[in-house]
């Protein structure tokens, strides 16, 4: 990656810390969905990508600041997963899946193919840093306390939603709809609700992703970026915070570690993978408390 080449060894670790708190905003809304609505989204790679063009396109067409266009991209990802998520959420499970699915390649065409408004293959240049009065953030230690902020207020934001009655709600529903049903819950307005909120963290974790990078392209609706926001929440523990947090952390950075090792580092990385998923199949978040609780009760 070219933006690694001029930093240093403390630089790099920042940079990797930075892409951490990137993802989480992103992982908050999948975990939200999937961990508390009970819905397996692959939609949320395509809302981090639109959130990123959209945000970017903001700040290169109309000259918006970085603090309007970073709360805009989440606004605009959530109009978009209005009228996505209406007639989605009606079909089963699979069906479902199969639909985000869709929209994930559908999004990526889009981008390589609309190239008067977001230029293709060729990607938009320049983005601009955000900027605190007259001074831009431009270095990695300035970007660093940025994203850690939006981190810490994005998790916090998520603790507050899913401790209020509608996230006790989410909970009911994804354990037993039927019987959530039952007792009278409307939860189809429920999972719409977590699916926009989803989309919405999806795009400003996006939005944070352009400015950072200054770079974008159809590329980032790879379903990597899906695949690795997957392996954050079921490898973290699904329905936790503290293991979402977590497995943002180690799962950005053993890969990283791995690059001592360039050959074999995605091998050994899906071996070791492998055996997280035999070995603690409810997530490391969980399988941590477990430990700790069993050590306190001895």
């Amino acid at each position: 990656m070219a933006l690694l080449a001029p930093l240093a060894a403390s630089d790099y670790v920042l940079h990797v810390a930075v892409l951490s708190f990137i993802y989480l905003l992103p992982a908050l809304g999948l975990n939200l969905v999937y961990g508390y609505a009970g819905l397996l989204s692959l939609a949320t790679g395509a809302f981090f990508g639109i959130g990123a063009y959209a945000s970017a396109l903001l700040a290169l067409r109309l000259g918006w600041p970085f603090w309007l266009a970073f709360p805009a991209a989440g606004v605009v990802c959530a109009l978009i997963a209005v009228p996505m998520a209406v007639p989605a959420l009606r079909l089963r499970s699979y069906s479902f899946v199969m639909v985000t699915l869709g929209f994930l390649v559908i999004s990526e065409s889009v981008a390589k193919n609309w190239i008067g408004l977001t230029r293709g293959d060729m990607g938009l240049i320049d983005i601009p840093r955000p900027r605190l009065g007259t001074t831009a953030l431009a270095s990695v230690t300035q970007l660093y306390y940025l994203t850690l902020i939006t981190a810490v207020l994005a998790a916090l934001a998520f603790r507050a939603v899913v401790r209020a009655p509608a996230g006790r709600a989410l909970i009911a529903l994804r354990d037993d709809e039927t019987l959530a049903e039952a007792y009278g819950l409307d939860t189809w307005r429920f999972k719409l609700a977590a699916f926009v909120l989803g989309a919405l963290l999806a795009g400003l974790g996006g939005s944070l992703y352009a400015h950072y990078t200054t770079v974008l392209d159809p590329l980032v609706f790879d379903v990597f970026h899906t695949l690795t926001l997957m392996t954050i929440v079921f490898g973290g523990g699904a329905g936790t915070l503290g293991g979402v947090l977590l497995g943002t952390v180690v799962f950005l950075f053993v890969p990283e570690a791995l690059r001592v090792t360039p050959q074999w580092r995605m091998v050994i990385y899906g071996v070791l993978l492998v055996v997280f998923v035999f070995r603690l199949p409810g997530g490391l978040g969980p399988a941590l408390a477990r430990r700790l609780a069993h050590r306190e009760a001895a």
